[in-house]
C-alpha cells in the first residue's frame, strides 16, 4: 500500500488522503484495478518472526536496502515486506532505508485497516456499520508499541524501528492485524498554515495555498495468538482483453479459517515453456472470505495459450506460514 499524504501550508495543517494499491512485495493487498505481472520487489520470501533484521540496532548507519525490501512512490524502502509476530516472540524489527542522497524526516504510525472483497485496504471509518468485513476485523493497533516514532535519516542510510506486541493472556486465539506506515515529513517553509491564516496572522505577500505531497509506504503487522487454521481455494477464472490489447486473467481467491493467506499465484498451460502469468505477494485477510484479482498475461506468450477452450492450471503457493507449500491448485478451461 502506497500512502500519499498532502499537507497544505506546511506540516502543521495536514489533509490526509489514503490510497491503497498493490505494493511490490505485497506489503498489503493489491487493488483490483492494479494489473500485475512480476513486481521486481517481490522476490524475497522473508517474513520477520523475531527481532532480527539486516539493519543496525541503534541509530542510522550506512546500508543498502536488502533484497526483498518494499519500495513505494517516495524515497524510502522498508524491510521486511510484512511482519508476523507469534507466541514464540512478541518483538520484531522494521528497517527503513533512505534511498536518496538527501536527508529526510520520517514519521512512524500504526493504524488498523479493513480489506474489501476487491482487495482494497481502507480505513475502518470509511466502512458503513452494516458491512460484515468491519465486524470481522481484528485490529491490533492497541496492542503494538514502537520506537522511535519520528527520526531524521541522512541519505543512503538506514534506521531500525523496534516493534513490541502486548497481548492480553485472555485474548482468544486467532490472527490480529494492524499496519505500520513510514511517512516522509515535508520540510517547513515561511508560508502560512491554514490555522495561522484563519486566526488572522498577516502574510508578508498575501495568503496563498501550497500543496506539499507526503509520500510513504505501509506494511502489515500480523499478530497470531495460539493455533490458527487456513483453507484457501481458487475459482471463477476468466480471460479478457484490455483496450490496449493486453490479455488479462481474472480469478477469485477464497479463504476460510482463522489465518490470512499470502503467497504467489502462477498460471501454466500445457505446452507452454514457462508460466503464462505470475503475480506475487497476494494476500487475503481474515475479514473477507474471498478476493478478486486481475493478472496480466506475459506479452511474449503465444495467443493460443489463452484462447477459448485452453486448459490452464492456477497454483497459489504460500509465502508466509509455510513458505513453498501449495495453498490451492485448480485446473480451469478458459470459457
Amino acid at each position: 500500500m502506497i500512502v500519499p499524504l498532502a499537507s497544505i501550508g506546511g506540516a502543521r495543517a495536514g489533509l490526509a488522503l489514503l490510497l491503497c494499491s498493490t505494493m511490490p512485495a505485497g506489503a498489503l493487498a493489491q487493488s483490483p484495478s492494479q494489473i500485475s505481472t512480476v513486481p521486481s520487489g517481490n522476490a524475497s520470501s522473508t517474513v520477520t518472526r523475531a527481532a532480527k533484521a539486516p539493519f543496525p540496532d541503534e541509530g542510522p548507519t550506512a546500508a543498502k536496502a536488502p533484497e526483498g525490501a518494499v519500495g513505494g512512490m517516495g524515497d524510502i524502502n522498508l524491510y521486511p515486506k510484512r511482519v508476523v509476530i507469534d507466541d514464540r516472540n512478541r518483538v520484531a524489527s522494521v528497517g527503513i532505508y533512505n534511498k536518496t542522497g538527501n536527508t529526510g524526516d520520517y514519521d512512524i504510525t500504526i493504524a488498523d485497516m479493513v480489506m474489501t472483497s476487491d482487495g482494497r485496504l481502507v480505513e475502518p471509518a470509511s466502512i458503513h456499520n452494516g458491512d460484515p468485513a468491519l465486524g470481522r476485523l481484528k485490529g491490533a493497533g492497541d496492542m503494538v508499541r514502537w520506537s522511535p516514532h519520528r527520526f531524521t535519516l541522512p541519505g543512503n542510510e538506514s534506521q531500525m524501528v523496534r516493534i513490541m506486541a502486548r497481548v492480553s493472556p485472555d485474548l482468544p486465539p486467532g490472527e490480529y492485524r494492524t499496519h505500520f506506515s513510514t511517512i516522509a515529513v515535508p520540510p517547513g517553509d515561511d508560508g502560512l498554515t491554514i490555522d495561522e491564516a484563519t486566526n488572522g496572522k498577516p502574510a508578508a505577500s498575501g495568503i496563498g495555498v501550497k500543496i506539499i505531497p507526503r509520500f510513504g509506504i505501509s506494511i502489515p503487522v500480523i499478530i497470531r495468538v495460539g493455533d490458527t487454521t487456513l483453507n484457501a481455494g481458487l475459482k471463477d477464472l476468466s480471460v479478457s482483453a484490455a483496450p490496449t490489447g493486453e490479455r488479462l486473467i481474472h480469478i477469485t481467491i477464497t479463504r476460510s479459517g482463522t489465518r490470512s493467506s499470502f503467497g504467489d499465484i502462477t498460471f501454466t498451460a500445457p505446452g507452454a515453456p514457462k508460466p503464462i502469468a505470475l503475480i506475487r505477494g497476494v494476500g487475503v485477510y481474515t475479514e473477507v472470505d474471498q478476493r478478486m484479482i486481475t493478472v496480466a498475461v506475459d506479452p511474449a506468450v503465444d495467443a493460443r495459450f489463452t484462447a477459448s477452450g485452453t486448459h490452464l492450471t492456477a497454483t497459489y503457493v504460500d509465502d508466509d506460514f509455510a513458505p513453498g507449500q501449495t495453498l490451492a491448485k485448480q485446473d480451469f478451461v478458459i470459457p
